[in-house]
């Protein structure tokens, strides 16, 4: 990443908005943010870009006798010209509202991040300078190989400045890099994805990626079709994430507490306490978790259930959510931390499951498909809700669903549709391999930050065949 110096810089912006302030409380968020992407199809590139950007946010908080009200007030591209009438607007929206229920005194006595004052860090195509070659040759190896590659590489570089009426100054760079291959046999009746998430491209080989990739469309020159059922499964890493984020999402400490959730305890309260899992997983999040570094300190841009904008500036905490397989925190803000008698654990951008399992996803695939069919899935798409009582979950397998008999992938099948909830797959789960990062396909647009193990499932439930490829 690279620095560089502009006119005004956000962290000048964050003070004169502060300084504009006639608000009884003010927070400042400036994200600048700046990309570069690549995109290529049928083994040749075809696109790429550069972008660059800068949102800026104004909370006021405004006291009155029922209590005290916030407006949230949010532009892009905002000039020196448009910061005072942006700060009028956030006062004139608090003004207009209601007392807030998440109305807490801001956030204060945070020793200010070093470097508030330096200019932002940014991202460009330099950041493909190794990687962009080496899919050059993974292109000629795919065209002597008989199948396309497409896909898409995206890197972002986000710099938060946090400024409070009360003090604060915080400031957190945040990388998040991207890549998604797809293989495909040329007339389009095979294919195969492989994902990556990464800081910075430099972890990344295009060639091991195209590997495993012509092996998976190898595996498919044999095709079963296989009716819907329970079968043995094993989930990659990629799929078990997509299932884990979306009951992370799902764990608003609040929901719980009203009875809404599969993390509702019959009769009130929470299940907090209760074992989830047979297997000694833990589920959590650090913001200085190794490759997966996040923000340490609470940036809410708006208040939802579980976030709160008087929280801003907040520390974040490693959190332990589920703990050798029992449920031990939900997600809450200061706010619904006092309504439901829950300690206060904001949410980290990342997440990782720990089985202490030391096995590769081939050495688990040895193990499967013993007595009878066993399926190795490549991903998961297209998922939704069905039920929230039981987070029961439905959505599509794609691009791979490969038979395993005793211990050898002996062809492909069709795709399904899977009914299940990731809740009930913690505790029927036989057996999970050895953690390593991934990137969540159906939910890679939002959350990235993840490292999971392969996971083994004895029954996952396919609950009809589906035509797609």
């Amino acid at each position: 990443m690279t620095r560089t110096t502009r006119t005004t810089e956000p962290h000048e912006t964050v003070e004169r908005a502060l300084e504009l302030s006639r608000a009884d409380g003010c927070v400042v968020i400036a994200d600048e943010e700046s990309s570069a992407n690549l995109r290529w199809a049928g083994n040749a590139l075809t696109t790429n870009g550069e972008t660059r950007g800068r949102t800026l946010t104004v909370i006021a908080t405004v006291g009155g006798r029922e209590g005290t009200a916030s407006g949230v007030v949010s532009r892009a591209a905002v000039t020196a010209d448009d910061l005072e009438p942006l700060v009028r607007a956030a006062e004139a929206a608090a003004r207009e509202s209601g007392p807030a229920q998440d109305a807490r005194p801001l956030v204060e006595g945070v020793p200010h991040s070093a470097d508030f004052a330096e200019p932002p860090a940014e991202t460009s195509s330099d950041v493909f300078a190794a990687f962009a070659p080496a899919l050059g040759e993974s292109f000629a190896r795919a065209r002597a190989g008989g199948r396309q590659l497409y896909g898409f590489a995206n890197h972002t570089l986000t710099s938060t400045y946090l400024g409070t009426s009360t003090g604060l100054r915080l400031r957190h760079d945040q990388p998040t890099g991207t890549l998604e291959l797809n293989a495909k046999s040329p007339d389009r009746t095979k294919s195969a994805w492989a994902g990556r998430s990464t800081r910075d491209f430099t972890d990344v080989d295009p060639a091991e990626l195209d590997a495993e990739l012509a092996q998976r469309l190898a595996w498919a020159e044999r095709t079963v079709e296989l009716p819907a059922g329970r079968y043995e499964t094993l989930l990659p890493p990629s799929a078990v994430a997509d299932l884990l984020v979306y009951m992370f999402w799902s764990a608003s400490g609040r929901d719980a507490h009203e009875g809404r959730t599969v993390f509702s305890k019959p009769g009130g309260g929470t299940r907090v306490g209760e074992k989830l899992a047979g297997l000694p997983l833990t589920l959590r999040s650090d913001p200085a978790e190794p490759g997966l570094e996040s923000a340490p300190f609470v940036v809410a841009h708006a208040s939802t259930d579980d976030w709160s904008v008087f929280d801003n500036g907040l520390p974040v905490g490693p959190t332990d959510w589920v703990r050798e397989g029992t449920l031990q925190h939900l997600l809450t803000s200061r706010f619904t931390g006092d309504l439901t008698g829950l300690p206060v654990t904001p949410e980290a951008d990342n997440l990782v499951l720990d089985g202490g399992g030391t096995k590769s996803l081939d050495e688990m695939v040895a193990g499967l498909g013993h007595d009878g069919p066993g399926l190795l899935l490549t991903c998961l798409w297209y998922i939704r809700e069905v039920d929230p009582a039981t987070l029961l979950l439905t959505g599509l397998t794609r691009d791979g669903v490969y038979l395993v008999e005793k211990g050898e992938v002996t062809g492909a099948v069709n795709n399904f549709r899977f009914n299940e909830s990731p809740v009930d797959l913690l505790g029927r789960a036989a057996e999970a391999g050895a953690t390593e990062r991934t990137l969540p396909r159906e939910w890679g647009d939002w959350f990235t930050r993840a490292a999971m193990p392969p996971v083994r499932v004895p029954d996952f439930n396919m609950s009809s065949v589906s035509q797609g490829v």
